[in-house]
């Protein structure tokens, strides 16, 4: 590499700040993974969509934690907006004059937000279907004993009567019944996977807008200053 090249780089380096804390970029990566593994799996492999659903949980609830006592761009202090705001950024980054921000943008933070209660909402009622069709789970306690029984033994024993065992959790566990849940589950696993799109989509824009690669940023951590 050239001597001029070489300087640029450094100058480049050295003009970057330190944005995203380790344990947001660990985060974000290992709930991609969670939430990937957990969609594309079922039936079959119920365990690990069960343990992956369990590590996405797990991990947005330690997420807001974090955005209460973590580093200032880990705040939600620093990222939530209100509606307008959101709206405008949006219009302003698609006409390519949206200003700028360190942390997350007003976009950026909705976005955000809206993860987090979609991902919790799936893992609820994905809890509420594996209590009422599996008699396991968290919520498996708000059985009767001899539902979550019979239940445990049936799936133990590989002689699950799906359709009967529907009936009976609806009528027995009295809270909405299964196959509410468990639409509840599939659309709402839908959605995020939507919201997730569009957050890939609004990645690349900004990025493009703002002439930074905001995907290796949340590798490195790093990110052009002002």
């Amino acid at each position: 590499m050239p001597p001029d090249n070489a300087n640029a780089s450094q100058r480049s380096e050295a003009d970057k700040v330190y944005v995203w804390d380790p344990l947001v970029r660990i985060f974000h990566w290992s709930l991609v993974l969670a939430f990937f593994t957990a969609y594309a799996t079922e039936d079959e492999t119920m365990a690990l969509h069960v343990w992956a659903g369990y590590a996405a949980g797990g991990l947005v609830l330690l997420r807001i934690l974090w955005g209460f006592v973590g580093p200032k761009h880990a705040r939600f202090a620093d990222f939530v907006c209100g509606p307008l705001a959101v709206w405008q950024y949006l219009a302003d980054l698609v006409a390519f004059r949206a200003r700028r921000h360190i942390g997350h943008s007003p976009a950026g933070g909705a976005m955000v937000l809206l993860l987090i209660a979609g991902i919790l909402a799936s893992v609820w009622s994905g809890l509420e279907v594996y209590a009422a069709e599996k008699g396991k789970g968290p919520l498996a306690a708000a059985l009767p004993t001899a539902v979550a029984t019979a239940l445990a033994d049936e799936d133990d024993k590989g002689k699950e009567d799906e359709g009967r065992r529907r009936n009976d959790g609806n009528e027995r566990r009295g809270r909405g019944g299964d196959e509410f849940w468990e639409g509840a589950h599939e659309a709402l696993a839908s959605l995020v996977f939507l919201a997730v799109l569009f957050h890939i989509g609004g990645v690349v824009l900004a990025s493009v807008a703002h002439k930074e690669n905001l995907v290796r940023s949340m590798v490195t951590g790093r990110k052009r200053g002002e």
